[in-house]
């Protein structure tokens, strides 16, 4: 039996998890679809922009969607970290700041969105990091973004 290094999981094993198990936020609320790639440094979400979505107007996801779509990236990154390296269960995380937020475009219904976090510094439950949208591999929106984490 080949056991799996958490710490550098392969695309497969992190498409295979369901991404409630990570987060704390629960449908209607959930704004991520899957959980793609992780490592200490990078987490990748990618998720479909669907007619049910809470943040959807006119056939385009609202500017604070984005910004719940990339504070839940981080939330499914800390959530992988909880559960499968440090075995411990889902904290509750807050937007601490967001900072030089770009749109360049919304993302329409159907639209496939690959979110991208960059951890630059994590420290005292604060995480700062940089983030970018795309879909289709063209940029739609980038951020600085600080997460502050609870103990429970």
């Amino acid at each position: 039996m080949k056991l799996i290094d958490y710490t550098q999981p392969s695309e497969a094993f992190l498409r295979s998890i369901d991404i409630h198990e990570l987060l704390p936020q629960q449908e209607p609320f959930v704004m991520v679809g899957r959980l793609v790639a992780f490592d200490r440094k990078r987490t990748v979400t990618q998720t479909e922009v669907k007619s049910d979505n809470l943040f959807l107007e006119k056939d385009g996801l609202s500017v604070p969607g984005l910004m719940e779509n990339i504070a839940q990236t981080c939330a499914a990154r800390i959530g992988y970290v909880n559960k499968y390296i440090l075995q411990k269960g889902i904290q509750i995380g807050f937007i601490g700041a967001v900072r030089n937020m770009e749109v360049h475009s919304l993302p329409q219904l159907g639209d496939i969105l690959e979110t991208t976090v960059d951890v630059r510094e994590e420290v005292f439950g604060m995480t700062l990091a940089d983030a970018f949208i795309r879909c289709g591999g063209e940029l739609m929106a980038k951020t600085e973004m600080k997460i502050a984490v609870k103990d429970r």
